[in-house]
C-alpha cells in the first residue's frame, strides 16, 4: 500500500461525521470513543456508548482538535488521539506510564485503525503526521505509550496504544520502562 496516498487532518467540527462513520455504532472499542484516558475510569464506565460519545463532541465543537484522522481515498481509515499530557486524567494517574520528568509534553495514547488497514502502516504514518501538526504547535516533545505484543497474534482489543515497532519506524525512542510490556517513548521535536 503507497503510504503517499494518505491524507491526514485534524479532528475538526467539520470532520466530525468522518470520525463517527470510522469509530461506527460501537464507538471503536467497546463505547470508547476515544474517552478512556481523558476521563477517570468511574466517569468512563458511567458514559460508555453515548455519553462518551457525546463528551468527544462537545470537545471537537470546543475546537481541541483532540486528534488526527486518517484518509485513504477520502474515506476515514484511521486515528491517532493527540493532545497535551496534562489533558489526559488516567494517564496522570498511571503508575506505570507516570511522569519521567517535568517536561511539557504531548502524549499519544490510543489509535483506531480500520479492520482492513491494520498491519499496513497506518499507525507509522499516523505517527509521522502527529510530529508534523505537533512541530506546527511548537511542541517540543512528544510521547507515546505501546504496548509490547507477547505474540505474534495480538487481538486487536490489546493493540490500541499501539507498538514499540510503529513508534520506532517513526523515529521515537524508549526513554522509560516500568514494565515489561509499557515503554515509554519520545520523539523530541
Amino acid at each position: 500500500m503507497k503510504t503517499s496516498k494518505f491524507k491526514f487532518y485534524p479532528l475538526t467540527p467539520d470532520r466530525w461525521k468522518d470520525f463517527e462513520k470510522l469509530f461506527g455504532e460501537r464507538g471503536a472499542c467497546g463505547g470508547c470513543w476515544c474517552m478512556s484516558w481523558l476521563l477517570t475510569k468511574k466517569e468512563f464506565d458511567a458514559n460508555k456508548g453515548e455519553g462518551n460519545k457525546k463528551k468527544m463532541k462537545k470537545l471537537v465543537d470546543k475546537k481541541t482538535e483532540p486528534g488526527i484522522i486518517a484518509y485513504l481515498n477520502n474515506e476515514p481509515i484511521g486515528w491517532c488521539a493527540i493532545a497535551p499530557r496534562k489533558n489526559y486524567i488516567r494517564l496522570e494517574n498511571s503508575t506505570v506510564l507516570k511522569r519521567i520528568d517535568d517536561k511539557p509534553v504531548w502524549s499519544i495514547p490510543c489509535f483506531f485503525i480500520k479492520k482492513e488497514f491494520r498491519r499496513k502502516g497506518v499507525s507509522t504514518q499516523l505517527l509521522k503526521s502527529a510530529i508534523e501538526y505537533c512541530r506546527k504547535k511548537g511542541v517540543e516533545i512528544l510521547e507515546g505509550y505501546p504496548a509490547e505484543p507477547y505474540s505474534d497474534n495480538v487481538p486487536a482489543a490489546f493493540a490500541w496504544t499501539g507498538f514499540p515497532s510503529a513508534f520506532t519506524k517513526a523515529g521515537f525512542v524508549e526513554v522509560e520502562r516500568r514494565s515489561r510490556t509499557r515503554p515509554i517513548m519520545r520523539y523530541h521535536i
